[in-house]
């Protein structure tokens, strides 16, 4: 579990770039490139050899570096194949399950469709990593684009079946402390979710990251995680309620919070 290297970042305003080395094989993976330069800095600084380059939807803030990164490095690019005719400089595609060999370490690809219909979660669960795009973030989920509330909520609800609790988790953006606000709005009286949020406003007073996190955490304190527990639903007024029902209610209150 402790065979990946990671590097995290800032790519224009609050995205992250984010870097894998399996060192194991030496196999370096990039997860989506909203702006090649960082990247190549990291490379720089690391030394690393990036190999392959793993999308996880089409939107710009996710791919607009890509065509540059794969030209100055010569890495393989894989990415979803929903989004083969949208996504420029690909070199293979995938679905839904698909377990890949990327370089000799395993990558599973989830789709977590909702914030956009082609959206590719990545799991390396030979590392505990996995990279959740704009589907999950910490404290939050991603807005409902293309998708559809209950097809959103599916995809959460996938993420919790599948990813150990364990897993160390990264995704697209620097939310976490809006998210916060929302989410002790959401559930004033989960302690687990005040402590959280006293360490967010923390690192975030100290120009720190508050990724990665981890499943069991965003267990505990993501109020979109928490749409099937029972005593959270009657907490909002929705007792006997869908847990999609009740992540609906969730979605729509942040859209608007």
């Amino acid at each position: 579990m402790t065979r990946l290297a990671r590097r995290q970042f800032i790519c224009l305003t609050d995205n992250y770039g984010v870097l894998l080395k399996d060192e194991v094989s030496h196999t370096v993976i990039a997860v989506d490139v909203p702006d090649a330069a960082p990247y190549l800095q990291e490379l720089r600084e690391t030394g690393w050899r990036l190999t392959h380059i793993l999308i996880t939807h089409h939107h710009w803030d996710h791919v607009q570096g890509l065509s540059a990164l794969k030209q100055a490095t010569g890495a393989k690019v894989i990415g979803p194949a929903l989004s083969r005719d949208k996504i420029q400089d690909l070199d293979d595609v995938v679905e839904d399950g698909d377990t890949l060999d990327v370089g000799g370490l395993r990558v599973d690809a989830l789709a977590t469709p909702g914030h956009t219909l082609d959206q590719i979660s990545w799991h390396f669960p030979e590392g505990g990593v996995a990279h959740t795009g704009d589907t999950l973030f910490s404290l939050g989920c991603g807005r409902v684009f293309e998708g559809d509330l209950a097809m959103m909520w599916a995809s959460l609800a996938k993420l919790m079946r599948q990813l150990p609790d364990e897993t160390v988790i990264y995704c697209g953006h620097e939310y976490t402390l809006s998210n916060a606000r929302f989410a002790l709005a959401m559930d004033p009286d989960n302690a687990a979710l005040r402590q959280r949020v006293q360490e967010v406003e923390r690192l975030r007073s100290e120009h720190l990251p508050t990724l990665p996190t981890t499943m069991a955490r965003e267990k505990a304190t993501n109020p979109f995680l928490r749409a099937a527990d029972p005593v959270f639903a009657e907490k909002l007024g929705m007792a006997g309620a869908a847990p999609a029902e009740v992540f609906a209610k969730l979605r729509n209150a942040k859209d608007t919070f």
